[in-house]
C-alpha cells in the first residue's frame, strides 16, 4: 500500500469514529493507533495532522490528541460576484488576447489521482525513484552552512550558477546564469521578458501544456509549428516566422514533451540559423537531459552550447530528476536579454530561498547524485520497455510512432475521429477502470490533427503496476461503445 493511500485511508477511518468521542475527550494514543490499524508511526502522525488541519482534532504536545470542540460558524454574507466577469475580460478591443488561462493540461499531471487509481498521467518521479536519503542529508548539511538563512545573491549562489553553466557547455560561465524556482518559473520569466503582451510566440505542436499556459498568462498568442520524428520542421518554422513576425520560438530539442523526439543533428543548426535571420530568440527547454535512459547513447549538446550570438535562451531544472519539491532551475542567456530576464525575475520573486539553493548545491556535489542518476536511467529504460511491451500485447491498435530513449512517457495516437474515437471518452473510461491518463488536446495550441493520449511510466511504482495499468486501459478501451479498435501492430521503434 502506498504511503499516500495509507494516510488517506486512516484519515477516513478516524474521521468516521470521531462521533464516538465527546468534544474535548482524549483520543487513543499514537501507539494504540499504530497497533490497531497496523500502520507505521509516520502514517499515524500524518493522519492526525490532517484531522487537526481540518479542525476536527486538537493536538497538545506531551498530552495527546483530543476531539475539537465545535465552533459556532456563521455563513459568509451573500454577495454578487458577477461583476468580475466583466472586469476579468479583455479590454474590449478586437486585438485583445483572452486573459483566461486553461490549466487543465497542467492539472492532469499535477493532481494526485484518487486512491487505487494507477497514475499514468503523472509528471514526477515516483517516491521510490526519488533520492530521499540524499535529499535529507543535503538539506541537513545545507542548514549547517554559515549564512544558510541569510539573503542570497539576487542571481543565485555563484557555485550553483557555475554548476549549471558547466552542464550547458564550456563557453558558459556563472555570469551567464540565473537561478530560478524550477523550470516552470524559468519558462514564464523567459516568455515575459522576450515578448511583449499580445505578440505571437512560435511553439512546437504538440508541446508542453505548462508552457502554453505560461504564454497565455503573459498575454502571448501561441502559434503552432508541427514536429515529426526528427523534431520541429525547419521549413515550417521559417514559414511561421515569416507569416507572423514572431520574435520567440520555444522548443524542447531533447526528448520532447509529449512525443519524446530528439531534434536531429541536421536540423539543430538550421533552427538556430532561422531564428537568427528572423531576429528572434529560441527558448530551449532542456528539461529532460537528466532523464536519459541507459540505452540512449551519447546525448547532443544543448543548442545554447554552440550559440555564440545569444540567440538561445536556455532553461533547465533539477526538479524532474530529483523531487517535485526541489524547485531549483536555471536560465542562461547572453547580452541585453540577460539583463531583461534578471529584471523580470527580481520583480516576480526577488530570489530563490537560500536554504533550497544550498541544499541543491549539496545534493549535486555529493557522490549520491551520480549514483541516483544512473539508477533512474536504468529504471526508466526498464519501465519504457515494460510499457511498450504491454501495449503491443494488449492494445496493438494504438499508434506509437516513436519510442523514446529518454523522458518518462509515451505519446499514443488513437484511431481518428472518422473511426468514432472520442479522446475525452477514452480518458473518462480509463479513469472509471482505475487508470488515469492524460488527454492529448491540451498539448496543442490550435486544433489537433488527431486524438491522442499520453501515458507516463515515471510516476508509477514499477513494471508490475505498468502491466496492470495497461490491462485496465484495455478493459476501458473495450468497454467504450464509441471506440472502434483498429487491428494490426502499430507500435514500432523509431529513432531521432
Amino acid at each position: 500500500m502506498y504511503e499516500r493511500s495509507s494516510v488517506a485511508e486512516l484519515v477516513t477511518a478516524l474521521r468516521a469514529e470521531l462521533d464516538r468521542y465527546s468534544p474535548g475527550e482524549k483520543l487513543p494514543s499514537s501507539r494504540a493507533l499504530v497497533e490497531r490499524f497496523r500502520a507505521g508511526p509516520v502514517t499515524v502522525s500524518r493522519a492526525v495532522a490532517q484531522l487537526a488541519a481540518e479542525g476536527l482534532v486538537v493536538t497538545r504536545p506531551g498530552s495527546g490528541s483530543y476531539r475539537a470542540r465545535p465552533r459556532a460558524q456563521a455563513g459568509p454574507p451573500a454577495g454578487d460576484t458577477s461583476w468580475q466577469e466583466v472586469s476579468l475580460s479583455g479590454d474590449g478591443s478586437p486585438e485583445a488576447v483572452p486573459r483566461s488561462v486553461d490549466v487543465s493540461g497542467l492539472l492532469a499531471s499535477l493532481a494526485a489521482p484518487p486512491t487505487g487509481v494507477i497514475e499514468f498521467n503523472g509528471g514526477y518521479l515516483h517516491a521510490s525513484l526519488q533520492p530521499e536519503r540524499a535529499l535529507a542529508a543535503a538539506l541537513t548539511r545545507a542548514g549547517r552552512r554559515p549564512g544558510a538563512w541569510s539573503r542570497p545573491p539576487l542571481d543565485g549562489l555563484t557555485e550553483l550558477r557555475a554548476w549549471f553553466a558547466r552542464s550547458i557547455g564550456p563557453a558558459h560561465g556563472a555570469a551567464d546564469v540565473l537561478i530560478t524556482a524550477g523550470g516552470q518559473s524559468a519558462l514564464a520569466t523567459a516568455l515575459r521578458a522576450l515578448a511583449p503582451p499580445g505578440a505571437p510566440v512560435l511553439v512546437e505542436s504538440p508541446t508542453y501544456p505548462g508552457m502554453l499556459a505560461a504564454a497565455r498568462a503573459a498575454g502571448l498568442r501561441p502559434v503552432p509549428v508541427p514536429v515529426d520524428t526528427d523534431g520541429v520542421r525547419p521549413d515550417l518554422l521559417a514559414a511561421a516566422f515569416h507569416a507572423t513576425g514572431a520574435r520567440v520560438f520555444v522548443c524542447q530539442p531533447l526528448f520532447q514533451n509529449p512525443t519524446g523526439t530528439v531534434l536531429s543533428e541536421a536540423r539543430r543548426p538550421e533552427v538556430v540559423r532561422i531564428a537568427r535571420e528572423a531576429g528572434a530568440f529560441v527558448i530551449e527547454d532542456d528539461f529532460a537531459r537528466l532523464l536519459a535512459h541507459d540505452d540512449a547513447g551519447p546525448l547532443p549538446r544543448p543548442l545554447a552550447a554552440d550559440d555564440a550570438d545569444g540567440v538561445v535562451v536556455h532553461t533547465r531544472s533539477l526538479t524532474k530528476a530529483a523531487s517535485p519539491s526541489l524547485r531549483v532551475g536555471a536560465l542562461a542567456a547572453r547580452g541585453p536579454a540577460l539583463e531583461r530576464l534578471r529584471a523580470i525575475q527580481i520583480v516576480d520573486s526577488f530570489f530563490v530561498p537560500r536554504p533550497l539553493q544550498e541544499a541543491a548545491l549539496e545534493l549535486v556535489g555529493s557522490p549520491a547524485w551520480s549514483r541516483h542518476l544512473r539508477a533512474v536511467s536504468a529504471e526508466l529504460g526498464a519501465r519504457r520497455t515494460a510499457m511498450t511491451a504491454a501495449l503491443r500485447e494488449a492494445l496493438p491498435g494504438l499508434g506509437l510512432p516513436h519510442i523514446p530513449a529518454g523522458g518518462g512517457y509515451l505519446w499514443l495516437g488513437l484511431p481518428g475521429s472518422e473511426a468514432g474515437t472520442d479522446e475525452s471518452a477514452t480518458v473518462q473510461s480509463a479513469l472509471r477502470a482505475g487508470v488515469a491518463v492524460a488527454p492529448g488536446r491540451p498539448y496543442f495550441s490550435a486544433e489537433p490533427p488527431a486524438p491522442h493520449i499520453r501515458l507516463s511510466f515515471v510516476s508509477v511504482a514499477g513494471p508490475a503496476e505498468i502491466t496492470e495499468g495497461v490491462r485496465r486501459l484495455r478493459t476501458a478501451w473495450e468497454g467504450t461503445p464509441a471506440m472502434i479498435r483498429r487491428t494490426g501492430p502499430r507500435c514500432a521503434r523509431t529513432t531521432s
